[in-house]
């Protein structure tokens, strides 16, 4: 188990909406049953081989309000809300593939949305290890339209009626852990989002991809 805190660095997608830097705190507990990490909870299935299972849910902050810039005044607010679905992981010699399938539990976007994980642990060092990964996440219309699309009572010069459709997100990034000392840890996660075609086309974006670095502190009991 472990305690600590985090602070999560992300650029807003949104047009007039800058950096978006807040302090989160972390709760890490594992067993042979479940899974905690931050936001992220995992319930453990029985697996098969080198495969495991999983139901998951997560929070996703994602969304605005019409403050949150000029350019998004006249659209109505788009809320985060809870995800649920289920995982699978697959330990090969070369790298750990996983994939999840999440629906929107909250009912805000009724999306749904598949991610394709590839990821490699290797040590540097006794204490340090990094994780580059490589991931793939399709989004579906419902998803893309709400987050993304200008429906027609927002429509105004400049802000064009926009509906999404489905996409792919490409993310690259690079985990890193430490011990400081024992029962110290020291975690990073820097990636950078290329966004889909559907999602770069809307009027509300006006960038080809988002970095988000995650840097947190946790005491291990």
């Amino acid at each position: 188990m472990g305690l600590g805190l985090g602070v999560v660095s992300e650029v807003s997608a949104y047009r007039g909406v800058g950096t978006d830097t807040k302090v989160v705190p972390m709760f890490m507990f594992e067993n042979s049953y479940v899974r905690v990490f931050g936001p992220n909870l995992d319930l453990k299935l029985p697996s098969a081989g080198p495969v495991s299972f999983a139901l998951t849910a997560k929070y996703d902050e994602n969304g605005y309000k019409a403050s949150d810039a000029t350019e998004l005044q006249g659209m109505a607010e788009r809320e985060g809300g809870f995800w649920l679905g289920a995982k699978a992981k697959w330990d090969t010699p070369w790298a750990e593939l996983s994939a999840t399938a999440l629906g929107d539990a909250s009912n805000k976007s009724r999306g749904q949305q598949l991610e394709l994980e590839a990821s490699k642990s290797f040590g540097l060092g006794n204490r340090v290890r990094l994780e580059p990964h490589l991931a793939l996440t399709w989004l579906d219309s419902s998803y893309v339209d709400y987050y993304y699309g200008v429906g027609a009572g927002e429509a105004k010069t400049g802000r064009a009626a926009y509906t999404g459709t489905s996409t792919v997100n490409t993310e690259l990034g690079l985990r890193l852990k430490t011990n400081l000392a024992p029962g110290h840890m020291l975690m990073m996660d820097v990636k950078h989002t290329l966004l889909g075609s559907s999602i770069k086309d809307s009027p509300l974006v006006d960038r080809n991809g988002v970095s988000t670095v995650f840097v947190a502190y946790v005491h291990q009991f």
